[in-house]
């Protein structure tokens, strides 16, 4: 049993490592087979509802990955929004520089292709900007801002991230990160109202 969880979690794992580099469209079925060893044969027992159901697993995956990154930079910086930040721009930004800055957003890659996407993926990329969002707000409110603030605030740093992480590929620096902390931070965590 634990080999079939095993070849479903690296197809899954494999699929979310190509659509951040590749996106949705430009990967196939048979890379994600090929690159992640699954049995092709035991694809389908997993994914009956191929690749749209690989990507729904994957979306769940990243997001999840994400909010565990969000609770632990949350819990080193209770009560300071500043360093909050900052720490989320400094994960980020050491995230890029040790994927050599191929990796983009999985949610914004997936995002970007509308043709590609179906209804309930469309859904899932939105909860997971949602569940992301409302999490950085919740850290927000919890250093004092009030809930209008917390909400605007976690909106324009998820934005800000969002394109933030676009320059940084482009351009294969992270720069952005730091010009967004030096200008932003301040701006989005002032003092609190």
């Amino acid at each position: 049993m634990s080999r079939k969880t095993d070849a479903r979690d690296r197809a899954i794992d494999t699929a979310e490592r190509l659509f951040r580099i590749q996106g949705y469209a430009a990967t196939g079925l048979n890379q994600i087979i090929e690159e992640s060893g699954s049995p092709k044969g035991s694809f389908y027992f997993h994914f009956p509802r191929g690749k749209t159901q690989l990507a729904e697993e994957a979306i769940d995956n990243y997001v999840a990955s994400r909010a565990s990154i969000l609770r632990r930079i949350a819990a080193n910086t209770a009560g300071d929004a500043l360093s909050f930040v900052h720490q989320i721009f400094d994960a980020i930004a050491a995230e890029m520089i040790a994927t050599d800055f191929q990796y983009g957003c999985l949610m914004q890659n997936l995002a970007n292709e509308p043709t590609a996407m179906d209804p309930e993926l469309t859904r899932r990329i939105a909860r997971g900007f949602v569940d992301l969002t409302e999490m950085v707000a919740e850290h927000f409110r919890g250093c004092g801002f009030s809930p209008a603030r917390a909400a605007s605030t976690a909106a324009a740093l998820v934005a800000a991230l969002e394109g933030a992480r676009t320059i940084a590929r482009l351009e294969r620096t992270p720069a952005v990160y730091a010009a967004l902390a030096e200008v932003s931070g301040e701006r989005l965590c002032g003092s609190p109202r």
